[in-house]
């Protein structure tokens, strides 16, 4: 099981044959926007909503593109003429913009991406390329991290991985308890982060530059 489906059991799925669900049509998805805004208590049919299907679905095409998009295949190409690098490879203020499985409500911050290299490296964008993936699907911020941890050990191998998310929820900002300045912080650190205290520090230390 890879990085991008690992912890994402269905509910009720145990000792049940369950069909795969089918994506809808284009059409679909733009009458269940119209009925959205027919249920918020408008009509659907008014001049300044009558091309807001269209526009969600594209916007919801853009939002979730990461379920299209394979991690593994971006950290697929690596180098192995490091010079003898033997140290951290970290990648400081990635933009995170994701939406909230539990309300599909946005939420955003900042990620915070290191690895320690044992004999390959990869593309510095590449790093960014997979928090964006992971970041273009509905999530919670806990199962990002670890599939963002996940996925650069899977492909690289390093001897640790370690990362921070740094994020503010809007369905808690615009909603509920309407706190407009709590911000979430999730961490996962592997091998070498994990076991080595100073290692740690010094990732955190660059995180709070």
């Amino acid at each position: 099981m890879d990085a991008g489906t690992r912890d994402r059991t269905l509910v009720g799925t145990s000792g049940v044959d369950l069909e795969a669900v089918k994506r809808p049509t284009r059409e679909e998805a733009m009458e269940a926007v119209r009925t959205l805004i027919a249920w918020a208590g408008d009509d659907p049919r008014r001049e300044g909503v009558i091309d807001t299907p269209k526009r969600v679905v594209d916007a919801y095409g853009e939002w979730f593109e990461g379920y299209s998009l394979d991690p593994a295949k971006e950290l697929s190409r690596t180098f192995e003429d490091v010079q003898g690098y033997d140290d951290i490879v970290m990648l400081r203020e990635i933009e995170v913009e994701s939406h909230c499985e539990h309300h599909m409500a946005p939420f955003l911050g900042k990620a915070y991406v290191a690895y320690m290299p044992t004999n390959r490296v990869v593309g510095i964008s590449k790093l960014a390329k997979v928090v964006e993936i992971f970041a273009r699907r509905l999530q919670t911020q806990e199962t990002m991290t670890q599939q963002i941890a996940d996925a650069i050990t899977d492909s690289l191998r390093p001897a640790g991985v370690a990362v921070l998310i740094d994020a503010a929820h809007q369905c808690m900002t615009t909603r509920g308890v309407h706190h407009r300045h709590v911000t979430t912080i999730t961490t996962q650190f592997t091998g070498v982060f994990k076991t080595d205290a100073t290692l740690r520090q010094r990732f955190l230390d660059f995180v709070n530059r």
